[in-house]
């Protein structure tokens, strides 16, 4: 099982480093299918769904994690598809928050 999925994102206001690229290349190896973009300070995946209905439970199941988590995506909604962005506002990249909501989207899709 992935390691990220047991933890739990901590409150984030600032004051630590985003992960360097190095960090977050070796990070993206425990979410399959995310990939880094924006110098490697977001991480992206898109999910596709047989209709609009299953595409907005998706979303609201997501909601329901990020608000567990109190970490919030990007979201592109379409009819069959949902492209989640993460990203750590507060410092301009990326933080294993991130990376743990990742995750736990990840089995959310399974």
């Amino acid at each position: 099982m992935n390691g990220l999925l047991n933890k739990k994102c901590k409150p984030c206001e600032g004051g630590l480093n985003p992960y360097t690229s190095q960090e977050a290349q070796s990070q993206i190896t425990q979410i399959p299918g995310w990939t880094l973009e924006d110098g490697d300070k977001t991480i992206y995946k898109i999910f596709y769904f047989k209709d609009f209905y299953q595409t907005m439970a998706f979303v609201n199941a997501l909601a329901y994690i990020a608000h567990n988590e109190d970490h919030h995506p990007n979201l592109a909604v379409g009819y069959n598809s949902v492209k989640v962005f993460y990203s750590t506002h507060a410092i301009d990249g990326l933080s294993q928050n991130d990376f743990i909501c990742a995750a736990k989207i990840n089995e959310l899709a399974t």
